[in-house]
């Protein structure tokens, strides 16, 4: 028995030790890293096997090296745009913005564009289908879920059926987000020509995930936003209901940075080297009105490139900043500053769900929504079924839609992708979509908020501990 505690006591100094080395050499947050401490000093042994898959980030440059390499082989001519739109943009803090989002990467030029929002994934899908039906050349696709289930196979049939026609089909899909698809699940495709590969197939590669969602059809029309793809996003679960999401589809310049983005992530997770041909990238007519600049991040990224396109939006905020996140753990740069922006007097209103689809996340968001309701910020709960939607909307001129959420995750492990709208119009439709939304929410006052029980503020206290690492 002596010899067990002995034994024990080694392991545990050895791995505290250890660990503490490794984090600190990481240079990570102070926040994660004491979050880290506590966990490997709580779970000896076991805290660190967490820490090797979860937490360690050789892993992460590893991947910035390789994605890195693969990136700079594509000849950056996405510029020749740039002063033409900041020309045609008179607001000075949207000039910084698209200067600011054009410099995390070339490709991240504003383009002219139809643009039509989607809120409903019946409606997503059907357009989406639509779509797929009419490509002629090919058909470049990156969820982050695919679902064997009526809508997984339903996209895989038409799918296949585009190559035995002879269209290009490329799938891209997250290893860990389709870690339940069977194996043979593309076996179809395969048969009729197409391609599918999955991203960061690694298991220590699990914390790096490819939450973008991406379709691009004939270089000419192309989708980003929150759904992907399973029954639950069309709000056919009975432990969500009604799924609300939101998703664009693009017509324009701006569909060639999809495009772009999509073929560096195909050729890193492949191995392959598909050229840039010019079919990929065909000359665009009839271009819409709309200015949208599409921005990616990940763990390729040497910053946060969307997170500080978020801080631009926020501090160039007079009036309003709406925002709807499934997951509201902001980190300590994003918490202070919408409590800046509250406490200077902008109307700043946060959805979140009334029901998590992860441990701790409703706990989490409760702790966050706290410190902006003692600011002053109005927060609520989407009661109409699961919000899913990642949008930020600022004074009705400039808003957000794409895969990342107000967390540390999206911030800085997921590789992620938004749009940003520089278009009145459009913003002031999101803007209405907001509001119309806050009719079927609880807001949560700041009243109700303190009386809440001793157990759920226990639980908000060790949720509020986990959330760097959530």
């Amino acid at each position: 028995m002596n010899l067990f505690y002995l034994t024990f006591s080694i392991i545990s100094v050895l791995n505290l030790i250890f660990a503490i080395t490794l984090i600190f050499l990481e240079r990570r947050d102070p926040t994660a890293t004491w979050a880290w401490v506590l966990i490997l000093t709580l779970l000896p042994g076991i805290g660190f096997i967490i820490y090797l898959f979860f937490g360690l980030r050789f892993r992460k440059r590893k991947i910035y090296r390789e994605k890195q390499i693969k990136d700079f082989r594509f000849p950056h001519d996405f510029s020749s745009t740039i002063n033409r739109i900041l020309f045609q943009i008179h607001t000075p803090y949207i000039r910084r913005m698209v200067r600011l989002g054009y410099k995390s990467h070339p490709s991240s030029f504003v383009g002219y564009n139809e643009v039509e929002i989607f809120v409903r994934g019946e409606d997503k899908f059907n357009s989406l289908f639509q779509d797929i039906e009419k490509a002629q050349c090919h058909i470049h696709i990156n969820y982050y879920i695919i679902k064997n289930d009526h809508l997984g196979r339903k996209l895989l049939e038409l799918l296949t059926q585009k190559a035995y026609e002879g269209v290009e089909v490329r799938v891209l899909y997250d290893g860990m987000g389709c870690r339940k698809l069977p194996r043979n699940f593309f076996a179809p495709l395969f048969k009729a020509g197409g391609k599918a590969v999955k991203f960061s197939p690694s298991f220590l590669d699990i914390n790096y995930r490819n939450h973008r969602k991406i379709v691009v059809i004939d270089g000419k029309v192309g989708y980003i936003g929150g759904f992907n793809v399973g029954k639950e996003y069309l709000g056919q679960k009975e432990e969500f209901g009604f799924w609300r999401d939101t998703h664009l589809r693009l017509v324009g310049e701006s569909v060639d940075t999809l495009q772009y983005r999509f073929l560096l992530d195909w050729n890193f997770a492949s191995g392959e080297e598909v050229d840039y041909y010019q079919r990929y990238f065909p000359k665009k007519e009839n271009l819409g009105e709309v200015k949208v600049q599409i921005v990616t991040s990940g763990p390729d990224s040497r910053e946060e490139e969307i997170k500080y396109l978020f801080l631009k939006m926020i501090y160039g905020a007079k009036k309003s900043i709406y925002i709807q996140t499934p997951y509201f753990i902001p980190d300590q740069t994003m918490l202070e500053a919408l409590k800046i922006a509250t406490m200077s007097g902008v109307d700043v209103r946060i959805v979140v769900p009334d029901k998590p689809d992860h441990p701790f996340v409703y706990e989490a968001n409760h702790s966050y929504l706290g410190l902006m309701l003692e600011s002053g910020a109005r927060c609520y709960h989407y009661k109409g079924g699961f919000l899913h939607s990642k949008t930020i909307v600022v004074d009705g001129e400039v808003a957000s839609v794409g895969t990342t959420n107000m967390d540390v995750r999206s911030f800085k492990l997921n590789f992620e992708i938004n749009a940003f709208i520089y278009d009145t119009k459009t913003a002031s439709e999101l803007k209405g979509i907001f509001l119309a939304d806050l009719e079927i929410c609880e807001e949560i006052t700041l009243e109700k908020y303190n009386q809440r029980s001793i157990g759920m503020k226990f639980k908000e206290s060790i949720a509020r501990l986990v959330s760097p690492i959530l």
